[in-house]
C-alpha cells in the first residue's frame, strides 16, 4: 500500500494532524535557521497560547496522554516521510507546538553529554513524565538541563 493510500485511510483528526506536522515541521527548519531557537520557540509559544476549543483534548489525563502519543506517531511518521531530513530539536519542537495546541501540556528538554572529544545533545517532549518524541531510550544516554526548556529560558547569564 502507497503512502498516498495510507494518508487517505486515516481518520480526519489523523489527517488533520499529518498536514499540521507537516507544515510545523517545515516551518520549523527554517525558522531555526533564520531567526534562532529562542525566537522560534517563543514564536510556537504565541501561536499555541491560546488553543483552539474543537482542537482540546478530553479533560481526563488518561485520554489526553493517549492523544498525545497519537499525535506523536503520527508527527514521527510525517518527519520519516518529508523530502528532507529533519534533526530531534526540529521534531521535538514541532510535537511540542502541536501538544500545545490542544491544550495538551508537554515540556520540551534538551540533554547534553561528552563522548570522547565530541559534545553532543538531545532534545525529547515528556508528557506527564512519559516520552513521547522518540522510539526506544536515546534520552537516557543525556544528561538533560535540570528543568524544562521554559525554565532555562528566564535565566540571565
Amino acid at each position: 500500500m502507497g503512502t498516498w493510500d495510507r494518508f487517505w485511510r486515516l481518520s480526519r483528526f489523523e489527517r488533520g494532524v499529518v498536514l499540521t506536522a507537516a507544515a510545523g515541521l517545515a516551518a520549523t527548519w527554517l525558522g531555526l535557521r533564520l531567526v534562532g531557537f529562542r525566537r522560534w520557540k517563543a514564536a510556537l509559544a504565541r501561536l499555541s497560547s491560546s488553543p483552539d476549543p474543537a482542537l482540546i483534548a478530553c479533560s481526563t489525563e488518561h485520554v489526553q496522554i493517549d492523544t498525545a502519543k497519537s499525535i506523536a506517531r503520527m508527527e514521527q511518521s510525517t518527519a520519516r516521510h518529508l523530502f528532507f531530513r529533519t534533526n530531534c530539536l526540529e521534531q521535538s519542537l514541532t510535537l511540542w507546538w502541536l501538544l500545545q495546541r490542544r491544550g495538551i501540556a508537554a515540556d520540551l528538554r534538551i540533554g547534553a553529554r561528552k563522548d570522547a572529544d565530541t559534545f553532543e545533545a538531545h532534545a525529547w517532549v515528556e508528557c506527564g513524565g512519559l516520552v513521547l518524541s522518540e522510539i526506544g531510550e536515546t534520552h537516557l544516554q543525556f544528561v538533560p538541563f535540570d528543568g524544562p526548556v521554559a525554565s532555562m529560558e528566564t535565566q540571565t547569564p
